[in-house]
C-alpha cells in the first residue's frame, strides 16, 4: 500500500467536542457529552446500544446541524458550525455508516466517484477515474477492476471500497460505524490491518465497535458512553486496559461471568436431519451441502461453527421451507418421523422457526411496530374468521413485550427505532409466538451491546430449559462455547467435527476446520450422547409490502476474547 503526504503534527489535539447534548421528543439522546480526539490516532467509542454512539457521530459529521443540538464542536483549532454532511466532508470528517452507502449495480469506479466526478465538457472522464481507482484499490489492498460490479464483492471487500471512497477525498478525520459487524475473522483482520496503515499515514480514526476484541488490537484510546453520558476515556498507550473494566463502565455494572449459568436438561432426540444435499441457486451444477447429518434433544442447545461461506446460513434456510437451494435432497425427523418442511408455511406448522442473521432486511418490517411485526408470522393467531382482532394482538404484543423486556416507548412504536437488541428481541418473539419445538438462531448476538448480549443469552437458556431444541449459528466461538451443550463444526458444507462443548476450545475448532478428519464425526460415542455437559456456570471465555398478508409470506420466508485491551 503507498504512502499519503499527509502532513501531521502529532499528538495534537485534533478534534474536541464540548458539552453535547441532543434531544429527541421525549428522550435526551446526549447529555453534555464531550469527546477529544488527538491526531494520528486510532480512538474506539464504546458503549451499550441507545448509549448515544451513532447520534454523537451525526452531530461530529453534520447530519444533525448546527442548531438542532446545544454544545461546540472544535475542530483543528476552531469552532465548526456544520449546517449539513458536505460541511463536514469539507474539512475531511468522513463517516462509513454500518449500512454501507453503495450502489449494487454500479461498478467500483463508479460508486467511488459517485457525485465527485470528474469531467471535461460536461463529459466524464473515465479514463481518469478508472486510473486513480486502481490508486485507491491499490491502497487499501484490493487487486479487483475498477469496472467490476459492486453487488459481485463480498462484504469485506465492500467495506474497503467504501474507505478508497474515502480516502478519494481530502480525509482528515475516518469515522466507522461497526466496519466488521458482518465480516469474517480474516476479513476483520484485514480491515483491522488497514486501519493501522492509515493510522502510520497520519490519517485519524474514530471507530464504533462492540467487539472488545478487535478494539484492543488498534486503540490508542477508548471513550465510554453510557446512557447519553460520557463516562471515562481511557488510555491505552498507559496502561494495560482489562476488559471487565470497560464492560463495567458500559453496563454500570459487574458482571462476574458473561454467559448466564445453566443446569440442562437434555432429553430423548427430537429433531433430525439425515443426509441433507443442496446445489447452489447461481450454480445448479455445483453441490452446496453435503450429506449433512443433524440431530438435537429435547432441552438442548446445540451450535454450528465455521468460517464464512462454510454453509452454515444455506442449511439453516434450505431447511426452514426450502427457502435457499435447489435440488434438496434429504431427510427430516420430529420425534422419529418424517415431517414435509418443502415450504417456509409447512415448516412453520410442524414447529419449526428460523431466527435470520439480517434482523433488517429479513427478519422486521421496520416500517411497522412491535404489534405488527410479533403477530406477522401467526396472523391466525390473531384472528377471527380470517379477521384480525386488535384486542388479541394488543395482548399478545404486550405479552412478549414484558416477558422479552423489550425496551420500547410502547408496543405502537416502529421497530426502525428500537436498538440492535431490542429488535432482535422483537424477531424472537415474532417466532415464539409460533409456538416452535425447533428454534433456529442465525448469529443472534450480531451488532448488539455486551449487556443485551446477555439478555439474550438467557432468553436460549430460558427457552432450552422450557424443553425447545434450539440451535445456534454463530461466526463467536466465545459465544459458542459459552452458552451451547454440544457443537458441530462445518466446513465447505459438511459437517468435520461433533464435540461436546465442555471438551471443545477455540484451537480444537480451527484445527477441525484447517484439517478435518474423516473420523471427527465419531468423537462422541453413541453411548454417552445423552451426557452432554452442560454450559453452565462455564468461565468467560475471555421496506413493507403493498398489503399484510404479503407482508407475513415476505416476512416467513426470509425469515475472541482478550483479557488485556492493550495492543
Amino acid at each position: 500500500m503507498g504512502t499519503m503526504d499527509i502532513p501531521r503534527k502529532p499528538k495534537t489535539m485534533l478534534l474536541d467536542m464540548r458539552n453535547i447534548r441532543k434531544t429527541f421528543p421525549g428522550v435526551v439522546a446526549l447529555n453534555q457529552v464531550g469527546l477529544q480526539v488527538k491526531a494520528g490516532e486510532i480512538h474506539a467509542i464504546v458503549g451499550e446500544n441507545g448509549a448515544g454512539k451513532s447520534t454523537l457521530m451525526k452531530v461530529l459529521s453534520g447530519v444533525y446541524p448546527h442548531g438542532s443540538y446545544s454544545g461546540e464542536i472544535v475542530f483543528d483549532g476552531e469552532e465548526r458550525r456544520f449546517a449539513g454532511i458536505r460541511d463536514s466532508e469539507r474539512l475531511g470528517v468522513i463517516i462509513i455508516h454500518q449500512e454501507l452507502a453503495l450502489v449494487p449495480l454500479l461498478s467500483i469506479a463508479e460508486n467511488i466517484f459517485l457525485g465527485n466526478e470528474t469531467a471535461r465538457h460536461g463529459v466524464i472522464d473515465w479514463m481518469d477515474a478508472h486510473s486513480r481507482t486502481r490508486a485507491l484499490l491499490h491502497k487499501v489492498g484490493l487487486r479487483e477492476s475498477p469496472e467490476a460490479l459492486v453487488g459481485q464483492l463480498g462484504v469485506g471487500k465492500q467495506q474497503l471500497v467504501e474507505i478508497a471512497k474515502a480516502l478519494s477525498r481530502h480525509v482528515r478525520l475516518l469515522i466507522l460505524d461497526e466496519p466488521t459487524a458482518s465480516l469474517n475473522e480474516n476479513d476483520s483482520q484485514a480491515l483491522l490491518d488497514l486501519l493501522l496503515e492509515l493510522k502510520a499515514q497520519g490519517i485519524t480514526c474514530i471507530l464504533i465497535s462492540h467487539k472488545l476484541n478487535e478494539i484492543s488490537r488498534v486503540a490508542d484510546a477508548i471513550t465510554i458512553l453510557r446512557d447519553g453520558s460520557t463516562v471515562e476515556t481511557l488510555d491505552c498507550r498507559a496502561e494495560a486496559i482489562n476488559e471487565d473494566r470497560v464492560i463495567r463502565a458500559m453496563v454500570g455494572r459487574e458482571m462476574a461471568d458473561r454467559y448466564p449459568p445453566r443446569e440442562p436438561r437434555i432429553g430423548d432426540k427430537v429433531f433430525e436431519v439425515r443426509g441433507w444435499r443442496a446445489h447452489h441457486p447461481q450454480r445448479p451444477e455445483q453441490p452446496f451441502l453435503k450429506g449433512i447429518d443433524l440431530h438435537v434433544r429435547q432441552g438442548e442447545i446445540v451450535g454450528i461453527a465455521g468460517l464464512m461461506g462454510a454453509g452454515r446460513t444455506e442449511l439453516a434456510m434450505s431447511i426452514f421451507g426450502r427457502s435457499w437451494g435447489l435440488r434438496i435432497a434429504g431427510e427430516v425427523l420430529l420425534h422419529g418421523r418424517p415431517i414435509d418442511v418443502s415450504t417456509v408455511e409447512k415448516a412453520v406448522r410442524h414447529g419449526l422457526a428460523y431466527v435470520t442473521e439480517d434482523r433488517k432486511g429479513n427478519g422486521l418490517v421496520l416500517n411497522e411496530d412491535i404489534q405488527f411485526n410479533i403477530s406477522l408470522a401467526n396472523l391466525d393467531g390473531v384472528s377471527t374468521a380470517s379477521v384480525i382482532d386488535g384486542g388479541r394482538e394488543y395482548a399478545v404484543a404486550q405479552g412478549y413485550r414484558e416477558k422479552l423486556r423489550i425496551r420500547s416507548s410502547g408496543i405502537d412504536q416502529k421497530t426502525l427505532n428500537l436498538s440492535g437488541g431490542n429488535q432482535q428481541k422483537v424477531v424472537i418473539g415474532k417466532w415464539l409466538f409460533t409456538s416452535p419445538e425447533v428454534l433456529i438462531l442465525d448469529e443472534p448476538t450480531r451488532g448488539i451491546d455486551v449487556g443485551a448480549k446477555y439478555e439474550i443469552y438467557t432468553l436460549i437458556g430460558q427457552l432450552a430449559a422450557e424443553g425447545k431444541c434450539v440451535i445456534v449459528i454463530s461466526s463467536e466461538m466465545p459465544e459458542l462455547l459459552g452458552i451451547t451443550d454440544r457443537l458441530y463444526v462445518m466446513n465447505e458444507g459438511r459437517f468435520v467435527a461433533e464435540m461436546r462443548t465442555a471438551d471443545a476450545s477455540q484451537e480444537k475448532i480451527m484445527r477441525a476446520i484447517v484439517k478435518p478428519s474423516p473420523v471427527s464425526l465419531r468423537a462422541i460415542p453413541p453411548e454417552k450422547e445423552g451426557d452432554a455437559a452442560p454450559a453452565a456456570g462455564r468461565p468467560s471465555q475471555g421496506g413493507p409490502g403493498p398489503d399484510r398478508a404479503s407482508a407475513s409470506a415476505s416476512a416467513s420466508a426470509s425469515d475472541s476474547h482478550q483479557q488485556q485491551l492493550n495492543p
